[in-house]
């Protein structure tokens, strides 16, 4: 069974609570108790339990990189000279602006990530210049992303 399943925390009125904001994180709450025929002092209580059990981890700006200069975007596996770099490469990569995504991954690669660069040569320069000059880093293998299909939260059915 998923966490989800199991979490008390997700009642109708979350599930609803979350739907909207998912929708539009900047919706106000007395709009969302209006929907709900709910108080706003309930929406209040209800995404702050949400937010202190975690379920809720922010509400963040998602910036379009194309549109603000950023024409190359990648996905980039890093091999490990030896398992025990990975972590302590994943701290040198949170110094790099480019790098906006980390991910430890099982097979080929320790770690596979995300990185903006404002073009191809930049992109060059911080993989070169800079991922590959940290210790422990063997190799990489990075794909060329022609632009997102699709994003969207994870389901709550």
């Amino acid at each position: 069974m998923s966490k989800y399943r199991s979490n008390e925390n997700i009642d109708y009125i979350n599930q609803e609570i979350i739907k909207m904001l998912s929708i539009d994180g900047r919706m106000a709450y007395s709009e969302i108790a209006k929907e709900l025929k709910i108080s706003n002092s309930l929406v209040h209580q209800r995404i702050k339990k949400l937010q202190d059990t975690g379920i809720i981890s922010g509400f963040s700006v998602q910036l379009n990189a194309k549109e603000i200069g950023y024409e190359t975007i990648t996905y980039t596996g890093v091999a490990t000279k030896e398992a025990r770099f990975a972590y302590s490469i994943a701290e040198h990569l949170k110094q790099i602006p480019e790098v906006v995504e980390c991910h430890f991954v099982s097979g080929k690669y320790a770690l596979f990530l995300k990185i903006v660069a404002v073009n191809n040569e930049e992109f060059r320069k911080v993989l070169y210049e800079k991922i590959h000059n940290i210790e422990g880093v063997g190799s990489t293998d990075s794909f060329i992303s022609f632009g997102s299909a699709f994003q969207k939260n994870i389901s709550l059915l």
